[in-house]
């Protein structure tokens, strides 16, 4: 089993930055893809953005595409997403994901742990 949890959510004026932290415990993640996802109340948990299990291929969203980079550090079991230039509608709940294949995946179908996710509110 994997746990995995969120931190450094919060609110943002538009144009400025959050970085997101996913620290994992249970089973290191060194051969899991992670990924990052979020989801507005009533509507599809969306995909942000995800790394593989080697670190060398990462995927994201084009809304975020040029404005937040995954990264993860093995030996901290830890992944972050750091968002730059926040939007407004960059608002949702955040939720960290691993996937015990290995790949990237843009879809949620494929990451079996989930965290309990963390606000990120973005004002203009």
């Amino acid at each position: 089993q994997v746990q995995l949890v969120e931190s450094g959510g919060g609110s943002a004026q538009a144009g400025g930055s959050l970085r997101l932290t996913c620290a994992a415990s249970g089973r290191t993640l060194q051969n899991y893809a992670m990924g990052w996802f979020r989801q507005a109340p009533g509507k599809e948990r969306e995909f942000v953005a995800a790394i593989d299990w080697s670190g060398s291929k990462r995927n994201y969203a084009d809304s975020v595409k040029g404005r937040f980079t995954i990264s993860r550090d093995i030996s901290k079991n830890m992944v972050y997403l750091q968002m730059n230039t926040l939007k407004p509608e960059d608002t949702d709940v955040y939720y960290c994901a691993a996937d015990v294949w290995g790949a990237a995946s843009q879809s949620s179908h494929h990451y079996e742990y989930w965290g309990q996710g963390t606000q990120v509110t973005v004002s203009s």
